[in-house]
């Protein structure tokens, strides 16, 4: 490319980005006046994103096609990750994003990620020394807040992976899981107090806990002090897959708290994706639920209808999803590459964005579509259990858990569905 082409392309990009740093002022609306979402909350757009700064880089290099693709990224509001720092940190860096989004009158959406030994000491180890130093660092996250609008929400994998979880020598005693449940309701607590903060508290994925196992969770960790719960927080499964266990989760937490006398308590008696007693169990093709086929979870609707029937609108917990990846669905390696196992959720190949984030979801329980994960940052250096250090699907060591990573960055614009485009 000749200098001359080169700096009309870079120009021009500036002038793009510009144009995406001045969406959230020329689009301004009055700022929500309640801190639940509503579907007219507009959402905030960094104009300094990681996605921003790759736009430049690219058409510096002459990379046009993936320059316009960055471009249209990083005009789309993305969450803002915070895990780590001291309770000074992290008020001072809460309360600066939020005076930016306050400015043009957007809502701002964080992920407070700092609870004591998440990920299981895994690709995203790390957290609070302990559980007084994770409460004075929400107390500082709350802080930071204020009286400002903002969705925030709390620990992805916190509750679906608890201590107890990661291993028979980790937590024999339950100590430290009653102690993370008890530190995770502290923060929904805390960050709710905030008169205009959404608070929404994760709870995996579709196919993780069934679901009266996360639903029990999700009560004992204080779902019911916040505004509901978060799905598919870094992962890749289908948006309506989400809907649909999201739906069953509230209907179940309302059918063990405000149901029949006989089901108080009993979350564990709610149909899930993997098992409803409303269907034959006859061991015929379609007679059981299976949660890789989706075709069978009427089974698990027909339960709901007979058990719950239609509850009140106010009486379900609403939620939000990520759609940061799943424009593709989840990936699937092929039958018998791996003997291990494969990690589909790990930086997974040929995946793409998905729907685009909106508070107008048109799906009543369903607060927001969100892109929580921010895309293009890395799950962490994957290796399929093949006990090298090699991610095999990419041929590299792929880069730790939250780098950006240029290449699926750019992977996931080109393959996301529907196409991406700019927010205007």
């Amino acid at each position: 490319m000749q200098p001359g082409s080169l700096r009309r392309r870079t120009v021009a990009a500036l002038t793009t980005l510009t144009a995406c740093a001045a969406l959230t002022t020329t689009q301004a609306q009055a700022a929500p006046t309640r801190d639940v979402i509503t579907p007219a909350t507009k959402l905030y757009v960094d104009p300094h994103s990681k996605a921003a700064d790759q736009a430049l880089v690219d058409f510096r290099n002459g990379d046009t096609e993936n320059g316009k693709n960055m471009a249209r990224l990083a005009s789309w509001p993305q969450a803002e990750w915070f895990t780590e720092g001291t309770p000074g940190e992290v008020r001072v860096a809460v309360k600066k994003l939020v005076q930016r989004a306050r400015t043009v009158h957007r809502t701002p959406v964080l992920v407070a990620y700092d609870v004591p030994g998440r990920d299981c000491s895994q690709y995203s180890s790390g957290g609070a020394p302990s559980s007084a130093a994770y409460r004075q660092w929400i107390d500082a996250f709350a802080d930071g807040i204020g009286g400002s609008g903002a969705v925030v929400v709390v620990e992805p994998d916190g509750l679906a992976l608890l201590p107890q979880d990661c291993g028979a020598t980790t937590d024999p005693t339950g100590e430290l899981t009653a102690a993370r449940i008890a530190d995770l309701q502290y923060a929904v607590k805390t960050l709710k107090a905030g008169p205009r903060t959404a608070v929404y508290l994760d709870a995996g994925n579709v196919q993780w806990h069934a679901v009266g196992e996360i639903a029990r969770r999700l009560l004992d960790a204080g779902v019911r002090y916040g505004d509901g719960f978060a799905l598919n927080v870094s992962n890749q499964h289908p948006t309506d897959h989400s809907t649909r266990y999201g739906t069953w989760i509230a209907k179940c937490m309302w059918y063990a708290t405000e149901g029949p006398e006989q089901a108080r308590g009993h979350t564990d008696r709610c149909a899930s994706q993997y098992y409803s007693s409303a269907a034959p169990n006859d061991g015929t093709p379609g007679s059981s639920v299976s949660s890789s086929d989706p075709a069978t979870w009427h089974w698990t609707d027909a339960w709901f209808d007979q058990n719950t029937g239609t509850p009140p609108a106010d009486g379900l917990r609403h939620f939000v999803v990520d759609t940061s990846r799943n424009g593709r669905g989840a990936w699937t390696p092929e039958p018998g590459k791996y003997t291990g196992d494969p990690e589909v959720w790990c930086n997974a190949p040929g995946r793409g964005l998905g729907p685009r984030p909106t508070a107008d979801t048109g799906v009543p329980l369903v607060d927001a579509y969100l892109w929580i994960k921010v895309p293009g940052e890395s799950d962490g250096s994957c290796t399929r259990n093949t006990g090298g250090t090699v991610d095999p699907e990419y041929g590299i060591v792929d880069p730790p858990a939250g780098a950006w990573w240029p290449d699926q960055a750019h992977a996931l614009a080109r393959n996301a569905v529907p196409r991406l485009t700019f927010n205007r």
